[in-house]
């Protein structure tokens, strides 16, 4: 499955070897970057002592990964991993700053890749259906968020077992709503 989740985009012209050999580099340097400054959010306790300066604001993270994806994009489609993976990020600081539309834009693009990444019934893939559904039905969509409930459980039901406490959970929030 390389070849799928390092899919290149597909232009008249194509990247040469080295153009893409690059930007895999630069991919994976600005993941780690984002890594360490996603790190500094979570020492924001620290500021009293004046480690102010290495705090990263959530609009400044969210920025690294838009910019990042467009240079990306350039190259690579929106099922490769390295660009999946800044989707993923992008949609976490959205969830952070409580921006549900700008995540269930970004996991919207996520899914169908992760669908086809992962096994049939990988948690990772559950998660994403999980985290659509509830905030398709924070938005107020609540067909579209029970059907993403439902296929989150399905797999669920297979990965943990069908008496397992997250499933209740769900199937409890299906019923609260």
């Amino acid at each position: 499955q390389d070849k799928e989740k390092l899919e290149i985009r597909k232009l008249n012209d194509p990247p040469s070897a080295e153009t893409v050999w690059d930007m895999i580099k630069y991919a994976r340097n600005v993941i780690e970057e984002f890594r360490r400054a996603k790190h500094y959010k979570y020492i924001l306790y620290c500021l009293f002592i004046g480690f102010l300066d290495f705090y990263t604001p959530p609009s400044e993270l969210l920025e690294i990964c838009e910019l990042s994806l467009d240079k990306m994009g350039a190259v690579f489609e929106d099922s490769n991993v390295y660009m999946l993976h800044m989707m993923y990020q992008a949609m976490g600081v959205c969830l952070y700053v409580q921006d549900w539309e700008g995540a269930l834009r970004y996991g919207q693009k996520i899914i169908k890749p992760y669908s086809k990444h992962y096994p049939s019934y990988s948690l990772n893939v559950a998660s994403m259906w999980l985290k659509l559904g509830r905030l398709r039905m924070a938005l107020e969509n609540r067909p579209a968020g029970v059907k993403a409930l439902k296929r989150a459980i399905a797999i669920m039901e297979v990965a943990h077992g069908k008496d397992h406490p997250y499933i209740s959970e769900i199937k409890k929030e299906l019923e609260d709503h």
